[in-house]
């Protein structure tokens, strides 16, 4: 089997050419659905017997897992908390078991099916695969034609009505992709099969193979071709059976290969954005000259495939100085989605150079998500999963097991740590849940073996953490070379990560944790001196001769690193009166009662930490320096204590965190002492905070380690910004406009109501009855024209629990529901979670939904809206932060002292910038339409809008500003009747989006404008 190149729809080139025989298919495989990119790839790649064992293994597993999920719900010792996620996991199982008979019971009858429709071959001259909604408006088509004795293809005349081959073939095939998920993953929504049957024209066919109408090819979609070459039916019988017939149906893809000066880029789609290719210019520009670079691309143009493909292809074409990517992102999903392109990406470039392309790109992520221990994962939450490994694989514990055999290990931990040198990954792109299958065939342990591979590996996936993080970065990111190029991906708020990353706060809850910690600290000193004196001895003499020098520790027993001390200062001896295990003890006792005392307070208090470390010298008698070890002297004395529930003494780690900090910054940070949150001052609660200001101390170490860091982001304006922010010098800074055939977004203002109220959420207003009214009402007017999905956002939960109230009582939330089901985002992760689910069904049967959401909530910045999940994004008011907050106002002082940077340009650029990220959550590609309505008078006044980027700027016209209820109903049904059209890639109005090959070449002679715009 060979794949044929060229194009069209010409019988002489195929994709794939099969000479077979009736009696082979004894041997055949059958669908399977490939998660891409792009949607589903189905191709036919085993032999049912090998899909059937595979499935009877992982069968196996589920009914063992299951057997030990009933064995553990037996124990009385087990916690209502994990007693009910035990439940609710042999539910799952239990279902899965279920799903798995069933659909190993339709392939097994799916085989004889195909077995009918080839043996009746001469009766079908063509069938027509279509993956999509309908079978006019296709996500894939494939096209399968059949030959007898290499002649063309056969007027039969037979009854083929009578037969019920091509039936049974569609139902069951149907049947078997919903059966593993068909069209729950890359395409939510309503996806479907439908197969064409093309026969003589006069036979009667069954109606619900065809449409209504002639069904024609759409022109951006070029239908793979499958030929089978059939012999006659008396050559079956002589011919033995094969066992090695693979069917293949794959997506045709001509994929382009170009240069960008002295590189040959690899890009693994038939086309590119003009956008993508200036992005790839610019990145190379900053790779060039070995530096730092801010790019802000539209949201929905390919700019993840982009970045990858130029520093893929930039690696590929120095092989003297390969550069090793880093790409951090937000989120778990973000992640996965980089790695599925990566994929991709990979696969195509293997296939052009071979095994000189190969590279190792991992997914690493924390032990919840890695682990495959049932027993761990039974934990509640990711502390504890971490302190439950820790109890498994700490080397003390390990040793112990010898002495005694009741003591549990880690079975998946002790594999990995048998192999030594041999646990590696093979070379490929491996997700979360491909390391997770790897681990569990080989029986090593994911998490340890990711960690591991990190410095093998040439490209490597994670979050932001793992390098902003100081208590992360030391133990994780310690190794990556300095010609590594890192990359932050949707980077808008990487000021506010960096912040959060040296922030800590302490509050009375924390004290009392903390002094339970302390308590069973001393308990286990005391021990620990009866028992084996020697241990504390062998720690003190380490201690005397620096921390730096206490050598390396094994994966399992690492915790986390200092939150912000210098390599050259470990090396320095620990201070004497913190060597001592009680005498570190006794000054944790001191400072705990300080911070107590501090704590109980009436007033608001704001200090430098210069004052705050001379008030606890004079008052506690503890020093700057002894402060700056406290976090590693508790690491230290916790190792040698041998704690592995290290979840319990999370108070005491936050306590010397906030020491180990405030002794060492001097500037960039605020002690702020609230003695309640002043949106509640009736319920007391004390909270000191060690707040930064300086979002530039986390990056720095970054900055100056790595060869290129790239920030990329679809909302990065004012992008002049971002350098003083985090204080750096960009070789490239630039915004890429976004190019359309047609306008596919439609951003407006609205002012005011139908009754010509002004609207806004400012604080006087925001109660206002008139102002509620009139959110409401346009609600209702545009619910009541747009289809399928409407996404609200507001400027906080409280507003949004307050106006959903008032909407209630006043009889317009009814109204609403009246067209479409309404769901709320809230402060729980499962309850938002299962909201999103019914949200999109909803949306996918046609009964249309309403979500209302906050910005800066989890949805706002990780959930996608596309398609006809999202036609309308309402983003009513301002989402401006809290601006009474004490910490918002020390920032705001410092970045105006420091960085001259006014108080009113900041708010505004932070506000601005996310509710562009909440509209931006409903274009996701250029075929994609969507509505932004910015309900809120203030965006009308230039000062404001301005800070949008210039993608949403360009499509908003001084005729959608300044608009009333009625005018905005007006727009957007006009807008909509125009999105209703056929959409032509090519555009009505001459303008280029697509770039071929050809295009390419002239570009590099004419220049990118020419030909983009």
């Amino acid at each position: 089997m060979e794949m044929a190149e060229g194009e069209g729809t010409t019988e002489e080139n195929y994709d794939v050419d099969i000479a077979t025989t009736a009696s082979s298919l004894g041997g055949s495989g059958i669908f399977h659905i490939i998660n891409d990119i792009v949607g589903f790839v189905l191709y036919m790649h085993q032999q049912i017997p090998s899909v059937l064992q595979d499935m009877s293994l992982e069968f196996d597993g589920l009914q063992t897992e299951f057997m030990d999920l009933e064995a553990n719900l037996t124990q009385p010792q087990v916690k209502p908390l994990v007693r009910r996620k035990l439940v609710s996991r042999k539910r799952e199982v239990k279902n899965e078991i279920k799903k798995l008979e069933k659909l190993m019971k339709t392939i097994t009858s799916l085989r004889s099916a195909l077995q009918l429709m080839v043996r009746e071959a001469p009766g079908i001259q063509k069938v027509v695969l279509i993956l999509g909604g309908s079978p006019l408006r296709p996500q894939k088509a494939y096209e399968l034609l059949f030959t007898q004795h290499s002649d063309s293809l056969l007027g039969y005349e037979g009854d083929f009505a009578k037969s019920k081959a091509a039936e049974a073939l569609s139902k069951k095939t149907i049947r078997a992709l919903i059966s593993v998920g068909a069209g729950s993953t890359s395409y939510p929504g309503p996806m479907r099969l439908f197969i064409l049957v093309h026969a003589p024209p006069t036979l009667n066919l069954p109606q619900h193979f065809l449409p209504k109408r002639d069904f024609r090819y759409n022109r951006k979609f070029v239908p793979s071709k499958l030929r089978f070459k059939c012999r006659a039916q008396d050559n079956a019988t002589n011919s033995p059976p094969t066992n090695d017939l693979i069917w293949s149906l794959t997506r045709r893809r001509k994929k382009m290969i170009f240069k960008i000066e002295d590189v040959t880029v690899y890009f693994p789609y038939d086309n590119i954005y003009p956008e993508q290719y200036e992005y790839m210019v610019e990145l190379k520009r900053a790779l060039d000259a070995k530096g730092h670079c801010l790019l802000e691309m539209p949201t929905g143009t390919g700019k993840t495939i982009a970045l990858l493909s130029l520093i893929t292809s930039y690696r590929l074409s120095r092989p003297d100085s390969p550069i090793k990517l880093v790409y951090c992102t937000r989120t778990v999903h973000e992640m996965e989605k980089t790695l599925g392109e990566l994929k991709l990406l990979h696969d195509y470039q293997v296939r052009h150079l071979g095994t000189q392309a190969k590279i190792l790109a991992i997914g690493l992520s924390s032990r919840k998500n890695l682990c495959v221990n049932t027993k761990v994962l039974a934990a509640e939450n990711r502390d504890s999963v971490d302190a439950a490994c820790r109890k498994r694989t700490a080397s003390w514990v390990r040793a112990l097991s010898t002495e005694n055999p009741n003591v549990e290990l880690c079975d998946y931990f002790e594999n990995y740590e048998k192999a030594a040198d041999n646990a590696l990954l093979p070379p490929g792109v491996y997700t979360l849940e491909d390391l997770r299958a790897f681990g569990k065939n080989r029986g090593w342990c994911p998490y340890f073996l990711a960690r591991h591979m990190v410095q093998f590996a040439n490209v490597i996936v994670y979050s932001y953490q793992y390098l902003l993080d100081p208590k992360v970065a030391g133990i994780i990111s310690k190794e990556l070379q300095k010609e590594s190029v890192v990359v932050f991906d949707e980077a808008h708020n990487i000021d506010n990560v960096c912040i959060e990353a040296l922030s800590v706060s302490v509050r009375r809850v924390t004290l009392e944790g903390a002094n339970r910690n302390l308590n069973k600290i001393r308990q286990e000193i005391d021990r620990f001196k009866a028992t084996d004196a020697g241990r504390l001895r062998a720690e003190y003499n380490r201690l005397v001769e620096g921390l730096a020098l206490r050598g390396d520790l094994s994966g399992s027993d690492q915790w986390l690193a200092n939150p912000a001390l210098p390599h050259d200062i470990l090396k320095e001896a620990v201070p004497g009166n913190i060597r001592r295990a009680e005498h570190f003890v006794h000054v944790l006792r001191r400072l705990l009662q300080y911070l107590g005392v501090r704590l109980d307070t009436e007033n608001v208090e704001k200090e430098s930490p210069v004052s705050f470390v001379s008030s606890l010298n004079s008052q506690a008698g503890i020093e700057q320096k002894t402060l700056k070890f406290c976090y590693d002297r508790l690491q230290s004395l916790m190792l040698t204590l041998e704690i592995t529930d290290t979840d319990e003494f999370l108070p005491i780690q936050t306590v010397c965190d906030f020491a180990t900090l405030v002794g060492t910054y001097a500037r960039g940070f605020s002690i702020i002492i609230e003695p309640y949150d002043e949106r509640m001052p009736h319920i007391p609660d004390p909270i000191l905070q060690l707040s930064c200001h300086d979002a530039s101390l986390a990056i720095k170490p970054v900055f100056d380690r790595f060869q290129s860091v790239v920030i990329t982001s679809g909302t990065l304006s004012p992008i002049d910004l971002y350098p003083r922010l985090l204080s750096f010098t960009p070789v490239v800074s630039r915004s890429f406009k976004m190019s359309m055939t047609r306008d596919c977004i439609c951003p407006m203002v609205l002012t005011r109501g139908s009754d010509q109220l002004p609207v806004s959420t400012k604080f006087d207003m925001r109660s206002d009855p008139g102002v509620v009214r009139n959110y409401g009402k346009l609600l209702v007017e545009m619910v009541s024209i747009v289809p399928d999905g409407v996404v609200c956002f507001f400027v906080s939960y409280s507003y949004m629990d307050g106006i959903i109230a008032t909407w209630n009582e006043t009889g317009i939330l009814k109204e609403i529901m009246q067209q479409k089901l309404v769901f709320i985002e809230t402060q729980d992760v499962v309850e938002t979670t299962l909201a999103l689910d019914n949200y999109r069904r909803a949306c996918d049967c046609g009964r249309g939904a309403v979500f209302f959401s906050v910005a800066r909530g989890k949805v706002a910045e990780g959930i996608d809206f596309d398609r006809h999940y999202g036609r309308l994004v309402v983003m009513y008011g301002v989402p401006f932060q809290y601006t009474l907050s004490k910490i918002l106002r020390a920032r705001l002082e410092y970045l105006h002292d420091t960085f001259q940077i006014k108080e009113g340009d900041f708010l505004t650029f932070d506000a601005l910038r996310q509710a562009a990220q909440c509209v931006g959550r409903v274009i996701r590609s250029k075929a994609d339409y969507g509505m932004m309505i910015f309900a809120d008078k203030r965006y009308s006044r230039h000062d404001k809008r301005s800070k949008l980027p210039g993608w949403i700027l360009s499509h908003l016209r001084d005729a959608h500003l300044n608009l009333s209820t009625d005018m905005a109903i007006h727009i957007a049904r006009e807008f909509l009747r125009k999105m209703a059209q056929p959409y032509d890639k090519a555009g009505t109005m001459g303008r280029k989006t697509l770039l071929t090959q050809e295009d390419l070449e002239k570009m590099a002679e004419t220049g990118v404008q020419d030909m983009a715009y």
